[in-house]
């Protein structure tokens, strides 16, 4: 297996992300090609005791880095030698199975429609994120890929991420919501209603298994498997949770380190106390795959640290295993007649 990784892509890029590659050819056993200004990328192996390109690490050289400020809809064409879009070629042109980027979300999507392609029927690529509840977790979708959507668009998300539910949490017919404000059928914007009439209509038909609106503390408390919102409001839920939970973690640790009572009481409590970091921690999941796209992207968090690249890497592996793009692709050829303004 060999993943392609934007090495200048993030806020901590280089040095974090070839920290994340280094942890992942070891602890994964796969093959790892970093793209990017190759001194910079040998000056982090020798750091970590490289002198000499280590056993599953390759280094593609690109000169240019995608800046967050950079047109996403320009970038692919002004900045054909970066390493986001070398890195986009290379999966394109056979020679990796997935690629992870940290950089700009604007662009991987942009990218990846333009150069490595949607699978046919689909309308939009969108971000679908594994987010943790107090049940068996959902699959959060458009994370922040399709800030506009219209009704349509809600309706495929449906589709995509109840197939991806199906392979990443076994499920054999997910719940799916519409993210929302209230249960009733007549809450929303104009988007809302529309999307809820066609969620509805698919449901009837047994495409679907739709069970409505879903407010956010009943999306939290494991009532639907698929959560479907645009771009926009599914980024802002998901920094709201991660926010939350930081905040969480913080003001336990505080509460336990009170005095030496509370300290004894935390020692009492230190597994569970582990556990629920770990099950909070965005690190733990590392990336968002970009559903979709003919072949596995996965979007690692911005401010990603090495632990969270190699997470993301992990991600990728499985995802590039699972077949997913084949299996949407052969689940959308289904449905795609049935999703009104599907050309």
């Amino acid at each position: 297996m060999k993943i392609i990784i934007d090495a200048m892509g993030g806020d901590n890029a280089p040095d974090e992300i070839v920290k994340g590659a280094l942890d992942a050819v070891r602890e994964l056993g796969c093959e790892v090609v970093l793209t990017g200004r190759g001194e910079d990328i040998r000056r982090v192996l020798r750091q970590n005791g490289h002198e000499q390109l280590p056993d599953g690490i390759g280094i593609a050289e690109a000169a240019d880095v995608v800046e967050i400020e950079d047109d996403p809809a320009t970038v692919i064409r002004t900045k054909k030698n970066s390493s986001l879009v070398v890195a986009l070629n290379l999966l394109s042109g056979g020679h990796g199975d997935a690629l992870v980027s940290a950089g700009s979300t604007g662009a991987l999507l942009s990218g990846a429609t333009l150069i490595v392609k949607r699978v046919r029927g689909v309308r939009r690529a969108a971000l679908a994120l594994y987010t943790p509840n107090a049940a068996n977790g959902f699959i959060l979708l458009d994370c922040g890929a399709n800030c506009e959507c219209t009704p349509e668009y809600l309706l495929q998300f449906a589709y995509m991420g109840s197939y991806f539910a199906e392979d990443t949490l076994s499920l054999e017919r997910p719940r799916v919501g519409l993210l929302n404000i209230g249960g009733e059928s007549t809450k929303g914007t104009p988007l809302q209603l529309e999307a809820y009439a066609l969620l509805e209509a698919a449901g009837k038909e047994g495409r679907l298994n739709f069970v409505g609106n879903v407010e956010p503390p009943a999306a939290m408390n494991g009532a639907c498997d698929v959560l479907v919102t645009d771009g926009y409001t599914g980024n802002v839920f998901l920094k709201t949770v991660e926010g939350t939970a930081k905040l969480i973690m913080t003001e336990l640790k505080s509460a336990y380190m009170k005095n030496i009572v509370t300290k004894l009481s935390a020692l009492m409590i230190k597994k569970h106390i582990r556990t629920l970091k770990t099950k909070m921690n965005p690190d733990a999941i590392g990336g968002t795959a970009l559903l979709g796209i003919s072949k596995p992207v996965i979007k690692a968090h911005g401010s990603s640290m090495a632990p969270a690249i190699t997470s993301a890497v992990r991600q990728a592996v499985n995802t590039a295993k699972s077949g997913m793009a084949d299996k949407l692709r052969n689940s959308l050829a289904k449905t795609v007649d049935k999703t009104p303004d599907s050309n």
